[in-house]
C-alpha cells in the first residue's frame, strides 16, 4: 500500500499556478515593450533626435529583448509536463538577467526623459 501512495504523491497536481506565472512574465515583457514605444515616442515628440537618444532607445530595445529572452527561458522552465515533477527552480543566471534588464529599462527610461 505504501507504494500507491508515494505513486500518487510523485504526480504533482499544479492547478493554475505555472499558468498563472506564464502569464505573469507575459504581462511583464508586455509593458517593457510598451515602456520601449513610449521612450521612442518621447524622443521623437521632442523634436529631432540626438545620437545619445537614439542610442539610448537602441539600449532600451535590446534591454528589453534580454528580458524577453529570460522570460522566455522561464516560462519553458514552467512548461515541464505534469508528470515531470515540480517545475526547475528559476536559474540564479536567469533571475540575474532578469533583474539587470529591469535595472536597465528603468535607468535608460530615466535618462530619455531628463
Amino acid at each position: 500500500m505504501g507504494g500507491t501512495e508515494e505513486r500518487e504523491a510523485a504526480v504533482r497536481d499544479p492547478g493554475l499556478q505555472p499558468e498563472r506565472t506564464r502569464m505573469a512574465w507575459r504581462r511583464t515583457t508586455l509593458s517593457c515593450a510598451v515602456a520601449v514605444v513610449l521612450a521612442w515616442r518621447q524622443v521623437l515628440l521632442t523634436g529631432e533626435p540626438t545620437a545619445t537618444e537614439v542610442v539610448l532607445v537602441a539600449l532600451l530595445v535590446l534591454g528589453g529583448l534580454a528580458f524577453l529572452t529570460a522570460a522566455h527561458l522561464r516560462m519553458r522552465a514552467l512548461a515541464a509536463p505534469v508528470t515531470a515533477g515540480p517545475p526547475q527552480t528559476m536559474r540564479t543566471r536567469t533571475a540575474l538577467l532578469a533583474t539587470a534588464c529591469t535595472l536597465l529599462l528603468v535607468g535608460l527610461g530615466a535618462a530619455i526623459t531628463l
